[in-house]
């Protein structure tokens, strides 16, 4: 190959070229970091050692250097949103907005970042308006998620439920709580006075639909046990017993554990049909495979009303010595004091016990107490009574929040379906 002599100048002529290119970019690099105000990398520093107070007011002080710097407001915008100052994060994001050069992506940002602190600073109707000016752009699904939590929290139901429809449209995941959205509207329909049965059937019917569909993607036991509930409670001002027994005796089914929930209501409505002792037994089948506490205390009541305090205490030495519980004796004492309290105790050698009938015995007053002679119920009770009421609650399986109710939807942290139906003592 035949040696060029104009290489000698062509490669020397790239190798200054590099070095010239390589100076002008370091000095640039040099020029934009001393230009950056001290406050900067010290808002940065403290951010790094998790000192957000002082990181704030660092940034603070750039940002008067700097109005134009959008990305700092961004930043100084969440960091007072996280410390709670959600008067000054809606005063830096509105800033933003009033900017008239600002770019249309960093405007849909700032619009999206004004809508969540409204929602934190619990100012619900504005944050309504600005969760809903970013439905068109890139924040269309955080926009549409936020206006379900405002909807719920204003229990607006039926724009709940075209809020669920409208993200169920735009991303493909199950919302479990849709059934119970119907389901409390069909609760609002038997409240009022006189209650709106064909409206409330037409809900339940959504939410059966509802629940339908979830059963293909995941199930929800739970869920069906509300329509389940809610169809007795509409059967029950309709005035069909029958029906009401059906749909209530159709959770023992359906999900074993809330038996517990209609526990008292089944022998109720068993009671209504004549069929008493057939709903006892029932009732006390299902204990015997699924033990639960109101359970236990719902078919120890009805022993003892129909058949006797023998037969009563016999299921109840045999149920608390299978499973142990503070809260059973507890429950067993209040019945037996309440009684008292309307005639003396008597456990030996009463007529009508064992026969099946709800007739009261004779009462020999000098009978001996076959269960605890001698023994002070009253002390025991109260004693018993002071230990176990910190147990007697449900709990929220999300955030830990206790309540002496049942709640389909958590009124600590407003998750659903987070409540087991047994209490605190029966699942530590």
């Amino acid at each position: 190959m035949d040696f060029q002599t104009w290489w000698l100048i062509f490669v020397p002529l790239l190798f200054a070229l590099g070095w010239i290119a390589a100076r002008v970019d370091f000095r640039q690099m040099l020029s934009e970091t001393r230009s950056l105000p001290s406050s900067y990398f010290k808002g940065l520093n403290f951010l790094l050692n998790e000192e957000p107070d002082r990181a704030i007011d660092a940034f603070v002080e750039v940002a008067k250097l700097d109005p134009e710097t959008t990305e700092l407001h961004f930043a100084l915008g969440s960091l007072f949103r996280r410390r709670g100052e959600m008067e000054r994060a809606i005063r830096v994001h509105q800033s933003l907005l009033s900017r008239s050069d600002l770019p249309q992506a960093d405007r849909e940002a700032a619009q999206h970042e004004l809508a969540q602190d409204f929602l934190k600073a619990g100012m619900l109707d504005r944050a309504e308006q600005a969760f809903e000016a970013v439905l068109d752009t890139r924040y269309a699904v955080p926009a549409v998620r936020a206006l379900i939590r405002i909807y719920e929290s204003v229990h607006d139901w039926p724009r709940a439920i075209d809020s669920v429809k409208r993200l169920r449209a735009l991303v493909d995941e199950p919302v479990p709580q849709l059934v119970h959205y119907h389901c409390e509207m069909a609760e609002a329909a038997m409240a009022t006075k006189p209650p709106h049965m064909e409206r409330a059937e037409q809900a339940l019917d959504a939410a059966d639909n509802a629940a339908r569909e979830l059963r293909k993607e995941e199930g929800s036991a739970a869920s069906e046990v509300r329509i389940a509930i809610l169809r007795a409670r509409l059967a029950a001002l309709r005035g069909s017993v029958e029906d009401e027994c059906t749909h209530l005796t159709s959770v023992l089914d359906i999900a074993p554990g809330y038996a517990s929930l209609v526990a008292a209501d089944m022998l109720e409505a068993y009671r209504k049909l004549g069929q008493a002792p057939e709903g006892l037994q029932l009732l006390r089948d299902h204990y015997t495979r699924h033990p639960a506490l109101d359970v236990f205390n719902v078919v120890f009541r009805e022993i003892r009303s129909q058949q006797g305090h023998r037969l009563a205490w016999a299921f109840a030495r045999e149920a608390l010595r299978a499973q142990p519980s503070m809260l059973g004796l507890d429950r067993l004492l209040e019945v037996e004091l309440a009684a008292g309290e309307k005639r003396p105790l008597d456990y030996a050698n009463q007529k009508g016990e064992g026969r099946g009938d709800a007739a009261p015995a004779q009462v020999d007053p000098s009978a001996v107490l076959e269960i605890a002679a001698g023994a002070d119920f009253t002390l025991l009770r109260s004693i018993i009574h002071r230990h176990t009421q910190r147990l007697d609650r449900y709990a929220c399986q999300t955030c830990g929040f206790e309540a002496r109710h049942f709640y389909w939807q958590c009124p600590g942290c407003n998750s659903w379906e987070t409540y087991q139906p047994r209490r605190l003592e029966e699942i530590k």
